[in-house]
């Protein structure tokens, strides 16, 4: 069971990850980061004791008490329907509670989401919270989402619990039940002991599967919950559509052709582009310009076909481009974005991505002309450092010059590069901008530009304006022209004046209040390593370090956990002994009544332990999400990672 669930795991993580990629940006866009995350792991995750461990009990609850029953018919009939009775009744009745336990499944699902997007957007976020003085702010909300998943947690335990205690109360009502009929069989002669005896042996057998059924109830539910926010991935559908069947196949510079289209973004009230038409020669270095929401950054996803546009074409080497497969034309195009994006890998792995196939010299040849290979040649390990987690370990400049090397590497017709020098230093912009103008030889490009100055030797620059193009033309024509990129050029020369300027006044100025990340202190990493060595004994101990102030409930659970053992226990004796007095002749009514009064106490007693014990524990969980991001606030551990 566990491996063919592994196997299933295995096809639904490759099945969501082809549909992740069908599905592209356009729709991952629209949904937070952490809603996305809980679906595709810890949402396959619990679909693991669904399948490997809930559908086979299923089965097995379903036919082993079926096959016993009717062996059990064949050695006494009347017995066995006491048995039948109040084993339905036990399987039935938490189907009763079914409804509310799905409701709290989905409910508590949605409450996980919401808490796990807003705790990773928070962590991502949280030098901008702690900046803006926000982060207590955003404590308070995640305090709040903390116990809602709680009340929801507790709404599920609840509708699992009562269905649990019911039949819990059923078995030991029915093991009395059919004890005393039997009892009173073997008294009249009706019946052998030996066979009420037998009978009794398979009773515990017949509720044994129906128990272990109850114990998963809530993890199938738990499933099918988890199944619900994974399956609504993998029926999503997007309205681009690869069934272009030509190859687009270019050798050289291409020209890039838009015509009269519009587009707007799902949702948007206002078009990104209305009527937009130009045209771009082969090998032709084009600066595409405009205010800030003018659609600079559509006419990328466009290009890509992230999205298709609502109407007009768009061409490639006079070919449009809804008419080639999504893998040809996008190998047409490398791209250098403003936020490189690096892998977690080694240097060589992100630069390889522009071509996985490329040779150690190709590589190294790609480092080069990007003016990369001398700073690689000084890292640690060289090509093979590992640049952590979106390259945290290189710094801005570096990361750069690697998505150069990379789109070097990969040699396409067409060159993007959106905002590729807006967040360099002035002493690296130089670096960069030699290994840009190796990049765009021969190749035709589009230079996405805020800062204007990235495109003043453009040989054409394209201002955007209201969806469409306002003005064309050189830097020099369009100043002369006194138009928008005049007013844009003279606005960003002010800012840049008076950036300057304040930059002067904030060194002339001591006590200007600052943020500052603090220090990991030599305690702290300490710390960390003993917890990942303390071992199950140490980890122990803490752990019942954060359960003390709850001792009082910790202690119930103890008492009433032992209470139900020696109520199950007595259940078993007082049987024993009635089957004892039955086979001497003597009085045994006084201890059938105390199997009565027993069985239901200890049904009551393990809803009471199994309810008071996840309470405890659920509130303390809250307690330590709460409290894992105060201690995270407190440090700015996330700032300096």
């Amino acid at each position: 069971a566990h491996h063919t669930s592994a196997r299933v795991q295995m096809s639904l993580r490759q099945h969501l990850y082809d549909q992740i990629v069908h599905l592209g940006p356009a729709y991952f866009g629209l949904k937070r980061t952490g809603d996305v995350l809980v679906s595709l792991v810890e949402g396959v995750e619990q679909l693991e004791t669904y399948f490997g461990q809930y559908i086979p009990q299923l089965f097995v609850a379903a036919l082993t008490p079926l096959m016993i029953f009717l062996f059990m018919v064949f050695l006494d009939a009347p017995v066995a329907a006491i048995f039948l009775i109040f084993a339905m009744a036990a399987l039935l009745a938490p189907s009763l509670f079914h409804f509310w336990d799905r409701l709290g499944a989905r409910a508590r699902s949605k409450s996980y989401g919401a808490f796990a997007a807003e705790f990773l957007d928070s962590l991502q976020g949280l030098g901008t919270l702690k900046s803006f003085g926000q982060s207590h702010v955003r404590a308070e909300s995640l305090a709040e989402k903390a116990h809602d998943l709680f009340r929801t947690t507790m709404w599920v335990l609840a509708a699992n619990a009562m269905g649990r205690g019911i039949a819990d109360t059923g078995i030991a009502l029915g093991a009395a039940a059919s004890l005393s009929l039997g009892a009173w069989r073997v008294s009249e002669g009706q019946m052998e002991l030996w066979v009420l005896l037998v009978i009794l042996m398979m009773g515990v057998e017949v509720f044994r599967p129906l128990r272990e059924l109850r114990n998963l109830l809530h993890q199938g539910m738990v499933g099918q919950s988890a199944a619900e926010g994974i399956l609504s991935i993998l029926a999503a559908e997007t309205s681009l559509r690869d069934d272009g069947s030509e190859t687009l196949d270019l050798a050289q510079a291409a020209g890039v052709t838009f015509r009269d289209v519009h587009f707007a973004y799902p949702g948007a009230r206002l078009d990104a582009h209305d009527g937009l038409d130009f045209e771009i020669a082969a090998g032709e270095r084009i600066g595409i310009v405009g205010p800030s929401g003018a659609g600079k950054t559509t006419i990328q996803r466009l290009l890509l076909r992230l999205y298709d546009p609502d109407a007009g074409q768009i061409l490639i080497a006079g070919q449009d481009i809804r008419q080639q497969s999504l893998a040809s034309l996008r190998r047409q195009f490398a791209v250098v974005q403003q936020d490189t994006y690096l892998f977690f890998g080694t240097v060589e792995d992100n630069i390889r991505l522009g071509k996985p196939e490329a040779s150690q010299g190709e590589v190294e040849a790609a480092a080069k002309a990007a003016n990369a290979a001398e700073f690689i040649d000084q890292l640690p390990q060289g090509y093979d450092t590992i640049v952590g987690e979106r390259g945290l370990k290189l710094s801005g400049g570096q990361r750069q010059r690697i998505a150069i090397a990379r789109a070097l590497l990969r040699d396409a017709p067409i060159l993007v590069l959106d905002e590729a020098l807006s967040s360099v230093d002035a002493e690296n912009e130089a670096v960069i901008q030699q290994a840009l103008d190796r990049l765009m030889a021969g190749r035709t490009t589009l230079i996405f530009a805020h800062r204007l100055s990235s495109v003043i030797d453009a040989d054409r620059i394209l201002v955007l304006g209201e969806g469409r193009i306002a003005e064309t033309g050189s830097h020099g024509e369009l100043m002369a022209l006194g138009g928008t990129y005049h007013r844009l050029m003279a606005a960003q020369a002010r800012a840049v004046a008076g950036g300057a300027q304040e930059l002067e006044a904030r060194d002339a100025r001591e006590d200007l209040p600052i943020v500052e990340d603090l220090p990991i202190e030599a305690g702290d990493s300490n710390a960390i390593l003993r917890a990942q060595g303390m071992g199950w004994a140490g980890a122990f101990r803490n752990l019942l370090g954060h359960v003390a102030p709850w001792k009082g409930r910790l202690s119930m659970t103890f008492i009433f956990g032992v209470s139900r053992v020696v109520a199950y226990t007595g259940i078993g004796l007082v049987g024993a002994l009635a089957v004892a007095a039955v086979k001497a002749g003597e009085p045994y009514d006084h201890l059938l009544w105390t199997m009565a009064v027993m069985a239901p106490m200890a049904g009551i007693l393990h809803w009471l332990e199994s309810w008071i014990a996840h309470d405890m524990a659920f509130r303390l969980l809250a307690e330590m999400r709460i409290a894992l991001f105060e201690k995270l606030r407190a440090r700015a551990f996330w700032c300096v990672l």
